[in-house]
């Protein structure tokens, strides 16, 4: 891992944080590696690849890995009714119709500046994704999740969604599904992005849940909800 200088950014897309820190993955370098040490992959800005921030990332402990009391309410909703696959990306199709899915599902969910075809399509090109999870029912799409994976980690990076479901907690269900499906491929750890503000704290419903503190990686989940309700009152913002 080379540290760089704070990279020129899209600010459509990130506000920097003044503790961040930069670095640019070399050929040599593991995700398990840079994931371990509190980076998180930097996609907002054409041009660049290979470039992670540093981040409070949250990671489930997959051997002690058990589902919640919430986690199993929601499953109830949802399990066995989606054929899913795990497709590598390199035998994926991409099709207009996947792109539009996800286009659209951001534009509704989170404005139109967060994730612009461009941007998809960058981040499908960069060489980090390695994995396409879909999941689908009656031949529609259900629920699309980018992965990035490593000898013994995955990182649940980006996920699109029918939004008819949302208030069932279908977001909730496909992470869940993917940390199971993680444990069960026999993985260390499963990366779930940042953690920051109170919206975020949905996370911690996977446990045993460590994040990442700027040292090390911490489970007192009763300081990152502290953390979390300060600011929320500041407005912190990160990377999406």
């Amino acid at each position: 891992m080379k540290k760089i200088p704070a990279p020129k950014l899209d600010f459509n897309t990130y506000v920097a944080r003044p503790e961040t820190h930069w670095i640019e993955r070399e050929p040599f370098d593991s995700f398990t590696s840079i994931y371990g040490s509190g980076y998180l992959p930097y996609s907002g800005t054409k041009g660049l690849q290979n470039i992670f921030y540093s981040a409070r990332s949250a990671r489930v402990a997959l051997n002690d890995f058990e589902l919640t009391s919430e986690n199993r309410r929601i499953a109830k909703k949802f399990d066995g009714q989606f054929i899913k696959q795990r497709i590598p990306l390199k035998e994926f199709r991409i099709t207009p119709e996947f792109i539009d899915f996800f286009v659209s599902y951001f534009m509704q969910r989170h404005g139109p500046c967060v994730m612009p075809r461009e941007r998809l399509e960058l981040i499908l090109s960069c060489g980090l994704v390695s994995t396409v999870v879909t999941y689908a029912k009656d031949s529609r799409p259900i629920g699309y999740v980018l992965e990035v994976e490593d000898a013994d980690m995955a990182h649940y990076w980006y996920s699109a969604y029918d939004l008819s479901l949302i208030r069932q907690s279908l977001g909730l269900w496909l992470m869940g599904d993917c940390v199971s499906d993680a444990k069960e491929r026999g993985l260390a750890h499963y990366y779930l992005g940042t953690v920051y503000g109170e919206k975020a704290l949905y996370k911690t419903n996977f446990e045993p849940l460590e994040w990442w503190d700027g040292k090390g990686w911490n489970s007192d989940i009763k300081i990152l909800k502290e953390i979390s309700a300060k600011v929320s009152t500041a407005r912190e913002i990160t990377t999406i």
